[in-house]
């Protein structure tokens, strides 16, 4: 099975970074607009977004697990597409500092002729968001 993990440590709170995950408002700045998010399970949601040749995709998310400040859980699959995997946010509290793992699986279910779904950039994707994106705006949330 493929799968893309991501761990980050964040210089915030779990409370901070439970509501940059779950908050349609916090998300924006760093994540997806979203028109509507709720970390409620059986909320469905969707954003477009862009392969790596720009082409456009819309995404069907539905969350499945929420456990508050400790696990976020959605199926992430496409419109007018096979397949389905899901992502998974586990949050760890460290004191004053907060680890994120982020585990994605499923990803061997989308077409595999298809570049765009190629692990490489899931991987690349994913620690952009975590690693450059979350950890910027959680870190000009502090100042």
């Amino acid at each position: 099975m493929k799968k893309v993990i991501v761990e980050e440590i964040y210089e915030a709170p779990v409370e901070a970074v439970w509501k940059a995950l779950t908050d349609k408002e916090e998300m924006k700045k760093w994540y997806f607009d979203l028109s509507e998010f709720k970390a409620e399970v059986g909320f469905e949601f969707q954003f477009e977004g862009q392969g790596v040749k720009g082409t456009p995709y819309t995404h069907l998310c539905k969350v499945t697990e929420v456990i508050p400040h400790k696990r976020l859980q959605y199926s992430w699959a496409y419109e007018n597409l096979e397949g389905s995997s899901v992502v998974t946010f586990d949050l760890v509290a460290e004191g004053k500092k907060t680890k994120v793992i982020l585990t994605h699986t499923g990803i061997e279910s989308f077409p595999q002729d298809n570049p765009d779904f190629d692990i490489k950039n899931f991987e690349g994707g994913w620690t952009t968001l975590l690693t450059e994106f979350l950890h910027d705006y959680l870190a000009g949330k502090q100042n």
